[in-house]
């Protein structure tokens, strides 16, 4: 961080001077002096200065990104993640080819149509040919990397494998709760009215499919196996964001979303890989949510496939955890008194 400031420092003050220089140029001009020794040097000046920029820029960019470039990419743990991450450096190649393209194009005319004695100006009105080249090219590009894009995007949208680990993540402010089926295999409804202290998801656990649920404290995936994530708010909007999946998908209250994924490293695997014995994937909220966002996080392991359903068989139902839940949600009984007892008999003998 502290070489890009005094990078950026260096640029500045460059600016600077060339700015002070050149605003000396336009004094000499407004004197008379147009056409004297003295312009004719300072545009030679200038036109150089437009190449040293250009040829340091380009030098400085390409060692900036390749000295630092394991400092702003994390590894990719996902299937899809692979896809993606080829899209987005395609995508930047030539992005980045038609930035430097443009650029040297531009500042050689600068240095080759550099001011001097005598030159006149040429009227050149138009380039029907040269119109099209730079309409039907760039068209061609882009719309080969768009159908590129739709097409992983409809994958890795499209419905989820049959075999897929079904969790429910729901954002609220400002944390994650996460639900698990349990052994029918089958999350149960919710509803917003049944939020409460206990029941912070609003699950409805007089349904059957309920009953065997579990919400643990932290998130388990299965590496190799694919995991569709049920994403929902309970509140305002949130995002689920996990970077090393290349996974994010918006949580809207009232609209609930999904996105499946296949991990491929597991949290072993990827402690190795970085160097980090304390690695750990974290599930980050990436859409400002009010003033407690920055510590909306949870952590999310992935497991070897044997690993994760031994965990998963640990795991006790919320039910069995507060047994006394479902008899809080029943009426109590009345009361009833001899004397309405006899009121009763009364008019049953009356019929």
């Amino acid at each position: 961080m502290l070489n890009f400031v005094i990078l950026v420092s260096v640029i500045l003050i460059g600016a600077i001077l060339v700015t002070i220089f050149r605003a000396h140029t336009l004094v000499q001009v407004v004197r008379g002096n147009k056409d004297g020794e003295s312009l004719g040097k300072s545009n030679k000046v200038n036109a150089a200065l437009f190449l040293v920029f250009l040829i340091g820029g380009i030098v400085l960019f390409f060692g900036y990104s390749y000295t630092q470039f394991d400092r702003y990419t994390v590894p990719v743990a996902s299937e899809h993640g692979e896809v993606t991450f080829k899209l987005f450096w395609i995508t930047t190649a030539v992005t980045t080819a038609a930035f430097i393209l443009t650029h040297i194009v531009l500042f050689w005319f600068a240095y080759r149509y550099q001011h001097k004695a005598g030159n006149t100006a040429k009227f050149y009105p138009h380039n029907d040919k040269l119109e099209l080249i730079w309409t039907v090219v760039p068209a061609i590009v882009l719309a080969l990397l768009i159908f590129d894009g739709f097409r992983a995007w409809v994958k890795i949208t499209d419905q989820a494998p049959d075999n897929a680990e079904v969790i429910e993540i729901m954002g609220y402010q400002y944390a994650w709760a996460s639900r698990y089926p349990g052994a029918d295999g089958k999350l149960g409804p919710y509803d917003y009215k049944l939020i409460d202290f206990e029941n912070q998801m609003g699950v409805d656990f007089t349904n059957q499919f309920s009953k065997d649920d579990f919400i643990p404290r932290e998130i388990h995936i299965p590496k190799g196996k694919p995991v569709l994530f049920k994403i929902r708010a309970r509140d305002v909007i949130h995002s689920v964001y996990v970077p090393h999946f290349r996974l994010q998908m918006n949580a809207v209250p009232g609209m609930p979303t999904q996105f499946w994924f296949v991990p491929t490293k597991s949290t072993a695997d990827m402690a190795e890989e970085t160097g980090n014995p304390d690695f750990t994937y974290e599930l980050v909220c990436n859409k400002i949510c009010g003033k407690g966002h920055f510590a909306m996080r949870a952590t999310i392991v992935v497991d070897e496939p044997a690993e994760y359903e031994k965990w998963k068989a640990s795991q006790k139902s919320w039910l069995s955890k507060n047994p006394e839940y479902l008899s809080s949600l029943q009426p109590a009984s009345p009361v009833v008194t001899e004397a309405a007892k006899e009121e009763i008999e009364e008019a049953q003998a009356s019929l």
